[in-house]
């Protein structure tokens, strides 16, 4: 499913006026409000439920806007930036003046990334600067991946739903921290492996395993309610399907 360009220009003008926009993602649907507008931050955090010093991550329109939310942009994020985005990685990096301290929960990096959705890269251009979108679900519940899902969870908080169909991924993205360049730190596994960042760093990455820090990195974040199978293809599925 397509959004019409009315649909698109609609998202972007609620999103420039201070709203929430539940909007597709590759990954996960994500609940969009104005990363530089802190009422709007305010709203998104209530509407969630969620914790203040939990960071969001901020979706950009392409990697040339890194520079505006960035402090510092090691060669090794562009090498990243260039292999994966538009993609399902999210890449850490120190703050750039001015970011909201609501946007990283008070710390002092900042979670990055540019979607693969035609049409939410479209809002991002439109609203010409970065979207603060974490998933559009109440804190602490299973990521939803079709707009059915975003209405069932939220309803009214939001004030409006991009419908770009389900997601092709599925999973969040992957979140990378470079924030100390010389030692890379998996965050959160997601689509893109440890093995394939190691493979295009040419360095070891570390795996946190200290208190939540990011975005989408608590223990009950993957716990949906019933017994879930991970299949490699349509024809694994329909063999597991058949057991």
């Amino acid at each position: 499913m397509d959004p019409t360009p009315a649909e698109i220009t609609r998202a972007a003008t609620v999103l420039r006026d201070g709203g929430l926009v539940a909007l597709p993602t590759e990954t996960v649907y994500g609940l969009g409000a104005d990363a530089r507008n802190p009422e709007a931050i305010e709203r998104l955090y209530a509407a969630k439920g969620r914790p203040g010093d939990h960071p969001v991550i901020v979706h950009l329109a392409g990697e040339a806007e890194l520079g505006e939310w960035a402090a510092d942009v090691p060669p090794q994020a562009l090498a990243a930036a260039a292999r994966w985005w538009p993609g399902p990685l999210t890449i850490v990096l120190r703050r750039a003046p001015g970011v909201l301290d609501a946007v990283t929960g008070g710390r002092e990096t900042v979670a990055l990334r540019v979607p693969d959705q035609q049409a939410t890269l479209e809002v991002l251009r439109l609203v010409g600067g970065g979207i603060a979108a974490p998933s559009a679900n109440p804190f602490g519940a299973v990521s939803p991946t079709t707009a059915d899902h975003v209405r069932a969870a939220l309803g009214a908080r939001v004030d409006f739903i991009l419908d770009g169909g389900p997601c092709g991924v599925g999973v969040e993205s992957t979140i990378l921290d470079l924030s100390d360049p010389a030692r890379p730190m998996l965050l959160r596994e997601g689509a893109v492996t440890a093995a394939e960042l190691e493979a295009e760093l040419g360095a070891a990455v570390t795996r946190d395993r200290g208190p939540a820090r990011a975005p989408g990195m608590l223990a009950a974040h993957y716990a949906p309610r019933a017994r879930v199978e991970l299949a490699a293809d349509e024809s694994d599925l329909a063999a597991r399907a058949l057991r």
